[in-house]
């Protein structure tokens, strides 16, 4: 089926920001008193939504209310540190640039609250928005549920099908594959073994190298 839209993760796909996630996460859960492996923390949580991660970290299903509030401080710790050194991954904008001027619709899935996504996009330097952007606090269940993708690809009116994700985590890559879409392991944080799959068409350290190979050019002349 036809290449019609390409669908973002944000934190780690977009953004160069899981290492201050990564140190964010550690200090939060110091600050509660806990002592957790942040190796094992990040695998269960990167790309859940806020409350699963409060309710992964205290292991307990704590209180939605309570969860937001954790989540609340433990975020603005996060904007406060990456603020000064926002990166996005290299390439980025150029390449949701070039798909858009190629004719195909940009949307973002991601698992960040609307306070994250608004820092986000008042960092990164893209000519034109994202036609649709999905959160993490709309109601759905985070990745690998393919709710959030789904989502995205219902709001761009296109079919699954037709839609490639871009993902950094396993959780990710897996929510893809539940959605019924193709994928890009974006290998900011995660080796290609880590980010395979057998719906997952190309595995890039960031969008600089996926310009340099003609990813777009050689993926939409096969589907067009």
């Amino acid at each position: 089926m036809r290449l019609s839209a390409l669908i973002f993760d944000m934190d780690g796909t977009m953004i160069d920001s899981m290492p201050t996630h990564r140190r964010t996460w550690a200090e939060f859960a110091r600050s509660q008193g806990l002592e957790v492996d942040i190796d094992d923390l990040m695998r269960r949580t990167t790309g859940r939504n806020g409350v699963e991660c409060m309710r992964e970290l205290f292991q307990a299903d704590i209180p939605e209310a309570h969860a937001l509030a954790f989540i609340e401080e433990k975020e603005a710790l996060y904007r406060s540190l990456f603020g000064p050194q926002f990166a996005e991954v290299a390439g980025f904008s150029a390449f949701a640039e070039q798909a858009r001027a190629m004719g195909l619709a940009i949307g973002v899935g991601t698992a960040g609250d609307r306070h994250n996504v608004d820092f986000a996009f008042s960092h990164l330097r893209m000519a034109h928005a994202p036609s649709v952007i999905v959160r993490g606090d709309e109601g759905l269940p985070g990745k690998p549920e393919p709710a959030i993708f789904l989502e995205a690809a219902r709001r761009l009116g296109v079919s699954p099908a037709q839609c490639v994700v871009f993902e950094d985590a396993p959780l990710g890559i897996e929510a893809a594959r539940r959605a019924g879409m193709q994928a890009v392991g974006i290998g900011t944080s995660h080796s290609a073994r880590e980010l395979a799959g057998p719906h997952v068409l190309a595995y890039a350290p960031d969008f600089s190298a996926l310009i340099e190979s003609k990813f777009l050019e050689k993926t939409y002349v096969a589907t067009a």
